[in-house]
């Protein structure tokens, strides 16, 4: 397996040991609702994931055999989404992502997060295509499908609620709300979505990155205020993991842009 690109900033803050991580977990793990793991090799991984080493991660999560497929799933999709330069590559792994996660949610079908890194890295990889492609493809309805499936199985899934929230602004912004209706998109449901995400997870710098992209998406340039509020109260989150900081210097990045 080729080198994946270094985590870019310091981790001495996000290096946790077991008894820490047990400490920090229900923080740590706000947004995916994962439960603590039983197994200590699969809590190895956890800890990899966390202080950035999404490569190591990943590998010990595959060595770590069916109980750490998720943590395998949530490193190679982050490491995708943040610090993957090249196109291509990053498209080839959202869909090992999801071909992995659909086989564990076969096997799994009540494992909320086998349906949402599915969901997860299908939503990634149809914004690489471009989202009217997905939706020809037929991908949106899968996306769709999958988030809600989390939701049911893990109403408190907050990451799941800002996804789904993302699926019906992109469709809507992407091709309209007349034609996102045939999608399932709702303008009222993807804003309740990112709501009820900020809710569960009040803390969140994605949440709040997500959310104003989606409200500049379904309400426009009267959103603009708002947004920018959003995006300079996720740039002043205290980041507890890497995955967080790479969330808090997006939203750095998107008030430098404004």
């Amino acid at each position: 397996m080729a080198k994946w690109t270094a985590f870019p900033y310091d981790n001495a803050e996000y290096s946790y040991d077991a008894a820490a991580l047990k400490k920090h977990w229900a923080r740590l793990h706000a947004g995916d609702a994962e439960p603590f793991p039983k197994d200590d090799k699969v809590l190895a991984a956890w800890a990899l994931f966390h202080a950035g080493e999404f490569q190591k991660a990943h590998e010990a999560g595959l060595k770590a055999g069916d109980a750490g497929i998720t943590v395998a799933n949530k490193a190679q999709a982050i490491y995708a989404n943040y610090l993957e330069k090249n196109e291509k590559t990053k498209l080839v792994m959202f869909m090992e992502v999801a071909e992995r996660a659909e086989a564990q949610a076969g096997a799994e079908p009540k494992n909320p997060n086998a349906h949402y890194w599915m969901a997860y890295a299908l939503g990634r990889y149809s914004q690489g295509i471009s989202v009217a492609k997905a939706l020809a493809q037929g991908l949106g309805g899968k996306v769709k499908t999958a988030l809600e499936t989390t939701i049911k199985l893990a109403p408190k899934h907050a990451d799941a609620h800002i996804a789904l929230g993302a699926f019906h602004a992109e469709v809507i912004d992407k091709v309209g709300s007349l034609l996102g209706k045939t999608q399932g998109a709702s303008k009222d449901t993807g804003l309740k979505m990112y709501k009820e995400a900020l809710k569960l997870n009040p803390t969140s710098a994605i949440a709040m990155v997500e959310y104003a992209n989606g409200l500049v998406m379904l309400e426009g340039d009267k959103k603009m205020k708002e947004a920018e509020k959003l995006y300079a109260d996720a740039a002043a989150c205290t980041p507890m993991d890497a995955m967080e900081r790479l969330d808090v210097e997006m939203a750095k990045a998107e008030l430098e842009d404004e």
